[in-house]
């Protein structure tokens, strides 16, 4: 480990999943590009971290799209060997009556302003391993319950024995999500009251003290969400010393609840969104849940044009964010439109290199793009095809749309399936395209290239969404529902426009987009007058962007989550 990364203390961000870029497929979702965020922020503003995850050498996975809308899931391998470096470091830990090893690799995160940062990819792929142990480490969400357990050893209880081994001082560990909350025990056996100091019957662990040093950002609304294992599992595959009366008082009865356990590990709870916080207070009576809303990393989702205008008009924003807040006044219209038309002009090019579809700049593009999954409800605005196509008779416009299923998801493949029907039922009046293999190069090049970007979960079951902020660094106004960060960032008609109201009810919801669609968006953007749609989209990058960043977020955790 070079010097340059243990001479002082840090905080150590486990992440399941991590965007690192777009070569290295060790993330699936909004999670790891979160994480990812997160440790470029922390990077830019010399915010002392180590970040710890899994190497997943086999990745999540290549989507492919055959002629039917069925997904096609391909191994994404990639080897380490090429964007990081092994460290002469090896710890061990007790796995289904195993010695499993865990090596790590390093790489070194370089900031947008010159920082630098390591991330620690914990692998098990060893020759010390079985050659089950050894595949522990290689597939992101792969396997069963039994293969989740184990990753989720390797990431909390090897991960906190590798920052030790390679010579770490940690002040603070933060959680992201629940997948490492076995790092709990792990300190919780570090630190541990004297025999004289503890009473009979009594826990020896000095939980105060692990609470001090815990953190915990819960992401997910919805209890069945999170992780649990059956406490004859845990003593089967844990397998540590662990005393199990001592477990079950912190995680729960009758399962291993993870998110029970980073919640009475942790000092600091946040969710990710105002109403989110509010959703699993609810849900976890009992805990205090502060709202740090999530942010995007302004550099990395910022399309060149726009970056290049920024740099002429308002030096520094990629440091400070909040001088976009001055594009209203500082900004000339015109250019903000020339930097949307290069951004645009690039989408259509990538499309038709994609998918052979040519789509047309003069023409406004709605984009959707996400994990495709039931709650995210992408089918919303296909619910009535033939009030779509009279409303795009009168007012055309085209829509591209992208995003993964979990390949056990029946229902998200099933989505997929049914949008590229109605992609095919669409034909010759609207332009649909579903396009395959979603990552972060064609995330950032959909949320800087299309001129209104659609969100229609069913809430209150999204938790942030940070695809719609990503958007908004690039003057690209949000046509959503309000859930999410959007109940914070939606300012009717400047920011962009709201989808009916909270209730969530579908065939609602859908009348209300088309409504807004017909009568509002489309009309104001085929108004003679440019400069109102120009207003809207200086309204998303000054009201939104300036705001909804991760900067903005990384601040308020060094000072409220880790300042403890």
């Amino acid at each position: 480990m070079p010097d340059e990364f243990i001479h002082e203390p840090r905080i150590a961000y486990f992440t399941m999943e991590i965007a690192l870029r777009n070569e290295i497929p060790t993330y699936a979702g909004g999670l790891g590009v979160l994480a990812g965020d997160t440790a470029r922020s922390a990077t830019d503003l010399e915010l002392q971290i180590v970040v710890v995850s899994l190497v997943s050498r086999s990745g999540y996975f290549r989507q492919e799209i055959d002629a039917n809308g069925r997904q096609l899931e391909r191994a994404e391998n990639w080897d380490p060997e090429k964007w990081s470096k092994p460290l002469n470091a090896k710890i061990a830990v007790p796995i289904d009556g195993r010695t499993v090893w865990i090596g790590a690799w390093l790489y070194v995160l370089e900031g947008s302003t010159g920082g630098r940062q390591p991330v620690l990819l914990l692998d098990t792929d060893l020759d010390e391993n079985s050659s089950e142990d050894r595949e522990i480490t290689h597939y992101l969400y792969g396997g069963d319950n039994a293969y989740r357990l184990k990753q989720e050893i390797v990431l909390g209880i090897g991960g906190v024995r590798m920052l030790q081994a390679v010579g770490f001082t940690i002040r603070h560990y933060h959680m992201n999500e629940g997948h490492s909350a076995l790092l709990g025990l792990e300190l919780m056996r570090r630190y541990t009251y004297s025999v004289e100091d503890v009473r009979p019957g009594e826990s020896p662990y000095d939980i105060p003290r692990v609470r001090d040093l815990c953190s915990f950002t819960t992401h997910t609304p919805v209890e069945a969400g999170h992780d649990r294992f059956p406490y004859d599992m845990i003593q089967r595959i844990l397998d540590n010393g662990f005393d199990i009366s001592a477990i079950k008082k912190l995680a729960g009865a009758d399962n291993l609840n993870m998110t029970r356990l980073a919640l009475n590990m942790s000092e600091y709870i946040n969710g990710v969104a105002k109403k989110h916080a509010e959703t699993s207070t609810a849900m976890f009576p009992g805990y205090k849940v502060h709202a740090i809303t999530n942010g995007v990393h302004p550099y990395t989702w910022t399309a060149e044009s726009f970056r290049k205008l920024y740099d002429h008009y308002l030096p520094g924003w990629c440091h400070e964010p909040q001088l976009l807040g001055r594009v209203d006044c500082c900004v000339p219209e015109a250019a903000i439109w020339r930097a949307h038309i290069e951004a645009k002009q690039q989408l259509v090019e990538k499309v038709r290199t994609i998918s052979g579809v040519s789509l047309s700049s003069d023409m406004p593009i709605f984009g959707f793009a996400r994990r495709m999954t039931a709650y995210k409800r992408p089918d919303l605005l296909f619910m009535d095809l033939e009030r779509l196509k009279e409303i795009a008779r009168k007012q055309p416009f085209q829509i591209v749309l992208a995003g993964k299923a979990h390949p056990r998801d029946g229902n998200g493949k099933h989505l997929i399936e049914l949008l590229c029907a109605h992609a095919r039922d669409l034909a010759g009046t609207i332009t649909v395209v579903y396009l395959p293999g979603y990552d972060m190069a064609l995330a950032q090049m959909l949320t800087a290239g299309v001129d209104v970007w659609l969100n229609t979960p069913l809430p209150p079951l999204e938790a942030s969404g940070t695809s719609g902020m990503k958007a908004a660094f690039n003057g690209v106004p949000n046509l959503s529902i309000l859930d999410g960060w959007w109940v914070e960032g939606c300012i009717e008609g400047v920011t962009g426009w709201a989808i009916g109201d909270i209730s969530g009810i579908p065939d609602g919801n859908a009348r209300a987009l088309y409504d807004k669609l017909e009568q509002v968006v489309l009309p104001l953007y085929f108004n003679n007058d440019k400069s109102r749609w120009i207003s809207v989209m200086k309204g998303a990058i000054s009201k939104n962007a300036s705001y909804f960043n991760s900067h903005r977020m990384m601040r308020r955790y060094a000072t409220e989550a880790y300042s403890r």
